[in-house]
C-alpha cells in the first residue's frame, strides 16, 4: 500500500519545516527507518526516515523549500502501483510529536473531500494568530483570500493586507525569517502579552564562587563555567524552594518533582534552551560536562526536541558580553527565570572600609499567577547565600 510522506510536526511550537536536502531521488528503493531527507526545524536539524518500504516513486518538495507541517512532500509505493489516490485529496494530519521524523510517513487513506464554499455569513477559516492579528489591525477577514492549506486564511495573508504601499516604506532589503527567529517571535508573543510578569534584582558577592572555579583549574581538572555554577546554585536552592519549580496551567499549579533547568544559547539566527535534566541529583561536575555537551550540539543545531523542551526553570547569562543587568521573558512552561550580567569589579563598603569587590546582578523573572514577591524574594535570598558560601557546590549530592 502507498505511503504519504508529510512534513512532520516534530515540536510543540513547528508550524512548518524546511526540506533542507533529499537523500534519496525518485526512483530508489527505501527500507522502513531509513533516512530520506534532511528536515529543518524551528530549532534544529533533523533526519526524516522512512515509515514504509517501497520506492520513492514521486518528490513534491524541492531542496531549500518550506512547507506547513502535515503538508504532503512525497509518496513511497511499490514500482508498478497506481499511487494516483495517494497524490490527491486532503492533507493527512500531521503525526503527533516522537523522538525523531520517523513518523513523517503515514499511510495513504481516502482522498477526503474537497472543502465547501463558506455559506454568507459563516465564521471566516482563519488561523487563532491570523483571528488576533486581524482584530489588533481592524482588518476584516470577509476580505480575505486564504492561502493555507484549504484557503484557510493564515497570518501572511493579514501582513499582506495591512503591508504599508511601497511608496511609503523605506528603502531596504527584506531578510526572511529563519525558522527559529519564526519560532523565537510566536512564543515570545504568547510569553510576554497573556504572562503576568514581575522581576526582582539582587547583587551578589561571587569572590567565593569564582575561588571555586580556580581550585578546579589548579587541580588540573575540566574547570565549570559561571553558568555551569549558577545552574548548581539554581538546583539547590529549588530543592530548598519548590514552590518555585512549578507552571501555572490555568486551572492549578502543576508542582514538579525533578529540576530541569534550560540554558539559553545564543545562535546566529537566534535563541536556543537546551534542558539540563534531574540537576538536583548531579554534582556540578557532571553538570558541567552534560551543558557543554548539550551547547555543543545545540550549536551545530543537532539536538533532539526533547532535549531543548520542558525546562522547569531557565538561566540567561549574558555577563560574557559584558552586560550588567536585564530582565528575561518567561517561556512556559516555567514560572521563573534568571537573568545573569557580568561579574563586575567595583567598590564596596566592608566594616566602615571601602575595599574592592567582584559582584554579579541577577534578575529573577515571576509569573505572577503562580509566584508572588514574597517567594520570589526567598528563592534569591537562598540563591545569594549558596553562591557568597559555595561550600555546598561542590559537595556530595545527598538523595533523600
Amino acid at each position: 500500500m502507498a505511503s504519504r510522506v508529510v512534513m512532520p510536526k516534530l515540536t510543540d511550537t513547528m508550524e512548518e519545516g524546511v526540506l533542507l536536502a533529499w537523500k534519496k531521488h525518485e526512483g530508489d528503493p527505501v527500507q522502513a527507518g531509513e533516512v530520506i531527507a534532511e528536515i529543518e526545524t524551528d530549532k534544529a536539524v533533523m533526519d526524516l526516515e522512512a515509515f514504509a518500504p517501497g520506492i520513492l516513486r514521486k518528490i513534491l518538495v524541492r531542496d531549500g523549500e518550506t512547507v506547513q507541517s502535515g503538508t504532503l512532500i512525497a509518496v513511497i509505493a511499490e514500482a508498478d502501483e497506481d499511487i494516483a489516490s495517494a497524490l490527491s485529496g486532503g492533507v493527512t494530519a500531521a503525526p503527533s510529536i516522537g523522538n525523531g521524523a520517523k513518523a513523517g510517513a503515514v499511510k495513504s487513506e481516502a482522498p477526503a473531500p474537497a472543502q465547501a464554499a463558506r455559506p454568507e455569513g459563516a465564521r471566516p477559516f482563519a488561523s487563532p494568530r491570523a483571528k488576533a492579528l486581524a482584530a489588533e489591525r481592524g482588518i476584516e477577514l470577509t476580505t480575505l483570500t486564504g492561502t493555507g492549506p484549504g484557503g484557510r486564511i493564515i497570518e501572511e495573508d493579514v501582513l499582506a493586507a495591512s503591508a504599508p504601499t511601497a511608496q511609503l516604506m523605506p528603502a531596504g532589503t527584506d531578510q526572511p525569517l529563519s525558522q527559529m527567529r519564526k519560532a523565537i517571535a510566536r512564543s515570545t508573543v504568547q510569553s510576554k502579552a497573556p504572562v503576568p510578569h514581575f522581576y526582582l534584582t539582587v547583587d551578589i558577592d561571587m569572590e567565593q564562587a569564582e575561588r571555586v572555579r580556580d581550585e578546579f583549574k589548579q587541580s588540573r581538572q575540566p574547570h565549570p563555567s559561571i553558568t555551569d555554577v549558577l545552574i548548581k546554585a539554581a538546583a539547590l536552592t529549588l530543592k530548598r524552594h519548590p514552590e518555585i519549580n512549578v507552571s501555572f496551567t490555568g486551572e492549578a499549579i502543576r508542582r514538579y518533582t525533578q529540576i530541569d533547568i534550560g540554558v539559553a544559547v545564543g545562535m546566529e539566527d537566534g535563541l536556543i534552551t537546551p534542558v539540563v535534566r534531574n540537576c538536583g541529583a548531579k554534582t556540578l561536575a557532571n553538570i558541567s560536562e552534560e551543558t557543554k555537551q548539550l551547547i555543543d550540539r545545540a550549536r551545530q543545531k543537532r539536538l533532539q526536541p526533547q532535549e531543548y523542551t520542558g525546562a522547569t526553570f531557565a538561566i540567561s547569562n549574558l555577563g560574557m558580553f559584558d552586560v550588567e543587568q536585564f530582565i528575561a521573558l518567561l517561556m512556559p512552561p516555567q514560572a521563573a527565570s534568571i537573568a545573569v550580567g557580568a561579574i563586575r569589579d567595583v567598590p564596596v563598603v566592608s566594616k566602615g572600609a571601602v575595599v574592592a569587590g567582584r559582584r554579579m546582578k541577577v534578575t529573577l523573572s515571576c509569573d505572577h499567577r503562580a509566584l508572588d514577591g514574597l517567594m520570589g524574594a526567598q528563592f534569591l535570598k537562598e540563591f545569594k547565600r549558596v553562591l557568597e558560601h559555595p561550600q555546598e557546590l561542590v559537595a556530595p549530592v545527598v538523595t533523600s
